[in-house]
């Protein structure tokens, strides 16, 4: 499983805790904001707080933080960049 992560989108830090396949639990700047699942490449959707079922409301916010972590590349460990040296 993925470890943890942040991003930053239009200025607001996320903290992103990857789930199952394509769940992610969202933190925005600190607070829970919820979980978000992929659907498809460019469309995320937001699951509602209490039956984890996908809302199909149209939410940018939702689809520019799923845009970000497509885009996120984990960066190195720093003990596996001392194996190579």
């Amino acid at each position: 499983m993925q470890d943890p992560f942040d991003i930053l989108v239009n200025g607001i830090v996320y903290s992103v805790f990857p789930e199952e396949d394509n769940v992610y639990i969202i933190f925005k700047a600190g607070a829970e904001f919820g979980k978000i699942e992929k659907d498809t490449e460019n469309v995320w959707l937001k699951l509602d707080p209490e039956t984890e079922m996908p809302m199909f409301d149209n939410n940018p916010e939702v689809d520019q933080i799923g845009q970000a972590i497509g885009n996120y590349i984990p960066e190195e460990d720093d003990e596996e960049e001392e194996e190579f040296e």
